[in-house]
């Protein structure tokens, strides 16, 4: 049988799971946020100043959305993280006797516990990338499907680099355009003085790009290579890296990649999520594994950098040490595999999510 499939995918890295679960699911009839005429990179903005500015375009989509779950009535509405404006669309959905999937687990192990009766509201079923995830939940309502970047970088990790001092740095600053900009002058001048390195910087889509080199063209920074795409390739070259947080620290994670975390947002955003984050102490994912899979342990796999840490000078610091020692680089990619060992190998994730959709 033939269903109609609403799959919502609002950011870059959802995005990459629903093309895959279209891939799966395409003898169904699947529709996604693209077929209404809204573009990833107009959706995925970062921050709450960012959001309140363009209230009225996401009223918009939101109100386009309910009308397209009104008019096509989809089977299913299957929404990929993005939990701001996902979750709210697919509450609406399951108010109109659709049914309702998500994955993704919102951080609800992080802060605002008293979301989950609201999710568990929301949903049919939530997917989970995590093992220590579906514990949180009533029993049946979610399943740890496993991760599908593990099982993507399975057999893939590279050798650590044997020569002694590093010849490449791979700087990931973000795909959305607030924290490229927030990011990236202080991660380039972390790497200025260094001689005889190569810097790479992917560039997740076209409004990245022209973001960072407007970045590289105000701060008069030279020789460094922009690439359309690759991050993951470049992970798998790269001596180290300095990445934004989010997604591609897991993905750094997963090439055994040495990586120092960092991150910025607004001062009140800061102030806020200080005051509301008290279950975990990290925010990097492959540490967030650490710290619920191995608790009471220390030592963490990837070094933080945040706020008022996050200095060229701190950078510096912090990949002091990789960028003259290969022995050094190769503890740290040491420590980065006993994290992502907690993860599982992540095979058959997509294809379970895609049963449980089609289900």
């Amino acid at each position: 049988m033939t269903m109609k499939i609403l799959i919502l995918a609002g950011e870059q890295s959802g995005k990459i799971y629903e093309k895959r679960l279209k891939a799966l699911l395409a003898h169904h009839d699947v529709r996604g946020y693209f077929d209404y005429g809204f573009k990833t990179s107009d959706l995925a903005v970062m921050g709450f100043w960012e959001v309140f500015r363009r209230i009225f375009y996401f009223l918009g989509v939101k109100r386009t959305m309910e009308g397209a779950i009104d008019a096509w009535r989809p089977d299913v509405v299957c929404t990929i993280d993005y939990p701001g404006m996902n979750l709210k669309l697919a509450a609406y959905a399951k108010s109109k006797g659709i049914r309702t999937v998500h994955v993704v687990c919102p951080q609800v192990w992080a802060w605002k516990k008293g979301r989950i009766p609201k999710i568990e509201a929301s949903l049919d079923r939530l997917c989970c990338f995590f093992p220590f995830e579906p514990a949180l939940f009533r029993p049946g309502f979610a399943e740890f499907v496993g991760h599908p970047l593990a099982a993507e970088f399975a057999g893939a990790r590279r050798a650590s680099s044997t020569h002694e001092r590093a010849r490449s740095i791979a700087i990931l600053p973000g795909s959305r355009i607030g924290e490229i900009m927030k990011c990236l002058p202080v991660m380039l001048d972390a790497v200025a003085g260094l001689k005889g390195v190569e810097v790479s910087i992917p560039a997740a889509n076209a409004g990245a790009r022209a973001a960072i080199e407007n970045v590289l063209s105000a701060k008069r920074f030279m020789g460094a290579a922009v690439t359309d795409g690759g991050a993951r390739a470049l992970l798998m070259t790269a001596d180290l890296a300095i990445v934004a947080s989010g997604t591609a620290t897991l993905e750094a994670a997963l090439a055994r990649c040495p990586t120092v975390l960092v991150y910025k947002v607004s001062p009140l955003l800061a102030w806020f999520a200080r005051r509301v984050i008290k279950d975990i102490r990290h925010v990097g994912l492959v540490n967030v594994i650490w710290e619920k899979m191995r608790p009471g342990s220390e030592d963490f796999p990837m070094p933080e950098l945040l706020q008022e840490d996050f200095t060229a000078e701190n950078v510096a610091k912090a990949i002091s040490g990789w960028i003259e020692s290969s022995s050094e680089r190769a503890k740290a990619s040491a420590r980065l595999d006993e994290a992502v060992a907690l993860l599982g190998d992540g095979h058959g994730a997509m294809e379970r999510i895609a049963n449980i959709v089609a289900s």
